[in-house]
């Protein structure tokens, strides 16, 4: 029998890290506060009436030329290398796809985030990921970023979760993606997609997976009351399954919570196998 496959869905800032990715080193090397870089891309937002994800990307190219320093493709992923991750992130997919293997299922996980893909790929954990939906800039021929070429907010974060339900890889595809493709007929169901999310920016992937038939997971930062209230605020509108905090250690609860889903999701796909089985025998003898 073929193994059923589960996408694990990772929003990234707040969720598999405790800060924005830029606000490490990038911004030490800009010698600018995060205070200081969110204020000036919130206000030339509102100034311009202008998309923020779109701001905070002109922004970084701006700030940077005035500061001298590089904007290449590998200047950004080693400014990922700087990003700190919360405990338990660097061993969670080996622990999970073993978990998985047990079990009987094929894991796959992803990456969507209003964040840099380039940094992403600068981090030690890059490598677990089959795909990693994000912004990302356009570089000229010396390699330099010059233009924002993909650019992630709560509603197009949707969309990313439809090209993994579909089993699109490519951002710039506008053809398969709006293709009428059965459910049963897409390589991952939303019944088995697990979303992981801490913020805004995620509530309509984690409310859409839900509504389709998979597990959404608001996660806050430790310890953090303020961040712990949004996320339980998340599960009390009923936008959610579960609330942990981004603790991702094999003794803690999210662990427990994962691994809950996984036996669940896989003990539904022998259910409907099993019933798949049983019908298609009474078609074949009453034919």
């Amino acid at each position: 029998m073929t193994k059923p496959t589960v996408a694990l869905i990772y929003d990234f800032d707040g969720t598999l890290s405790p800060g924005n990715m830029q606000e490490y080193s990038f911004m030490e090397e800009l010698n600018m506060t995060p205070s200081q870089f969110w204020g000036k891309s919130t206000q030339l937002s509102r100034a311009q009436d202008a998309s923020g994800i779109l701001c905070y990307m002109k922004l970084m190219l701006e700030e940077a030329k005035h500061a001298g320093i590089s904007v290449k493709r590998e200047s950004f992923a080693n400014y990922g290398k700087t990003v700190e991750l919360f405990n338990g992130v660097k061993e969670w997919f080996l622990l999970i796809n073993k978990l998985g293997k047990e079990i009987g299922l094929n894991i796959e996980h992803y990456i969507n985030s209003s964040g840099l893909k380039e940094m992403i790929e600068g981090t030690p954990i890059a490598k677990e990921f089959k795909n990693i939906y994000a912004c990302s800039f356009i570089y000229d021929k010396d390699g330099v970023a010059t233009w924002p070429a993909v650019a992630v907010d709560y509603t197009t974060k949707t969309q990313f979760v439809f090209k993994i339900n579909k089993g699109i890889k490519e951002v710039s595809d506008n053809k398969k993606i709006n293709e009428y493709v059965p459910e049963e007929d897409r390589p991952i169901p939303f019944k088995r997609m697990i979303y992981f999310g801490d913020g805004e920016t995620d509530i309509p992937c984690m409310k859409m997976v839900k509504a389709n038939g998979g597990y959404s997971i608001a996660v806050y930062k430790p310890k953090d009351s303020s961040k712990r209230k949004i996320a339980e605020k998340l599960i009390l509108d009923d936008r959610v399954n579960f609330v942990c905090p981004a603790d991702y250690r094999e003794s803690q609860d999210i662990y427990k919570v994962v691994s809950t889903i996984l036996e669940k999701m896989k003990r539904d796909y022998d259910f409907d196998c099993l019933k798949k089985k049983h019908l298609e025998a009474a078609e074949k003898h009453n034919k």
